[in-house]
């Protein structure tokens, strides 16, 4: 049994580890995108597959015979093709996905919007110093609404686009205790974030909460149909061990 599991996040990183424990053949697929990820135990292979025809030629060259979709909640992209191509072949597929912040203290409050564009536009009406932190990728459906804006923009690798003149760029890489936010957040007077989950970057949510600035936070997509879902780690780990028992 070779489970593939397509990852780039933390639970990925965890799920590798108990995969290695429980003596589970697997290689860890990490997009690229990132100049120096963090790296799971085991094997690992980086870049993109080629869309779902690539993907679907490395399940059988390497006699996949499970898959785990652990990327990140907003790699739409990635999951698309891998239930595309698991439900071509027959290859059975997981999704490992950590919870969103939708049931969290304050998130009713919150100016929830169903895309980067529907973002940028609250975020315009909202303040004049907005906190940016929903990934480089992202970041050219912000600039013209937000260009006369002075906006600072995290981000773990530099931008691959011209950004206005007010803006300021953060690089840094997560997780971000409290302290830390309250630093960077002083001076600003929206956040602008993605419903990315998880406790890595939930600071930066109690210290809006804190202040009292506005939230403009971006809806995570539906995970595809007919994919079997969990939010932890050990289920996940509990899935494969079931299937190369049968």
């Amino acid at each position: 049994m070779t489970i593939l599991l397509l990852g780039g996040t933390s639970e990925a990183r965890e799920l590798a580890v108990l995969l290695q424990d429980a003596k589970v053949r697997f290689v860890s697929s990490l997009a690229g995108r990132v100049a120096r990820p963090r790296l799971p135990v085991g094997a690992i292979q980086i870049g993109g597959f080629g869309g779902v025809g690539g993907l679907r030629a490395y399940l059988g060259e390497h006699r996949i015979t499970a898959v785990v979709d652990a990327t990140h909640p907003f790699a739409e992209g990635m999951s698309a093709n891998a239930a595309a191509a698991c439900h071509a072949d027959g290859v059975p597929l997981l999704r490992l996905e950590r919870p969103g912040w939708s049931e969290a203290p304050g998130a009713d409050s919150w100016h929830w919007a169903d895309d980067h564009d529907e973002a940028a536009g609250l975020a315009a009406t909202l303040g004049d110093r907005p906190f940016l932190t929903v990934g480089r990728q992202s970041l050219s459906r912000f600039v013209v609404p937000l260009a006369g804006k002075a906006a600072v923009v995290r981000v773990v690798d530099p931008p691959e686009i011209e950004l206005p003149d007010p803006w300021t760029v953060l690089l840094s890489r997560g997780p971000y205790d409290v302290e830390g936010e309250r630093a960077v957040m002083a001076d600003l007077d929206v956040l602008v974030t993605k419903d990315s989950g998880g406790r890595y970057t939930w600071s930066k949510m109690q210290v809006a909460h804190e202040r009292g600035i506005p939230v403009v936070i971006v809806r995570r997509s539906a995970v595809p149909d007919g994919v079997e879902t969990v939010t932890e780690p050990g289920a996940a780990r509990d899935w494969v061990v079931r299937r190369s028992t049968r």
